[in-house]
């Protein structure tokens, strides 16, 4: 059964750094895409970045690049979002997603409606 579970959210004041954790059992890490996703009160959910399953591959929305920075570690089955510099409006409920299809070894797809498990989330608030 496949299932995924975020940790690490909380409070930092802008600018400072968070780093998230997806602990995942039920499936092969290394044959799935990995993907992080937010959603802000009242906002549609949004992608932030994916790991491709084959060569670990990363990628990131805009808004993120050079601020976040994802990571696997295959060994554990588990997956982390290292956040930097946050911002305001980085508060949201994060989430990660994964898709074994075994389609997308070589890139991800940072588009919530492509992946079929997701984890519950975790509270992400950027505040003074």
């Amino acid at each position: 059964q496949v299932q995924l579970v975020e940790s690490g959210g909380g409070l930092v004041q802008p600018g400072g750094s968070l780093r998230l954790s997806c602990a995942a059992s039920g499936f092969f890490l290394d044959l799935a895409a990995i993907g992080w996703f937010r959603q802000a009160p009242g906002k549609e959910r949004e992608g932030v970045s994916c790991v491709s399953s084959s060569d670990g591959g990363t990628y990131y929305v805009d808004s993120v690049k050079g601020r976040f920075t994802m990571s696997r570690d295959n060994a554990k089955n588990t997956v982390y979002l290292q956040m930097n510099s946050l911002k305001p409006e980085d508060t949201a409920v994060y989430y990660c997603a994964t898709d074994v299809s075994g389609h997308f070894r070589s890139w991800c797809p940072i588009s919530p409606g492509v992946y079929g498990y997701w984890g519950r989330g975790t509270q992400v608030t950027v505040s003074s």
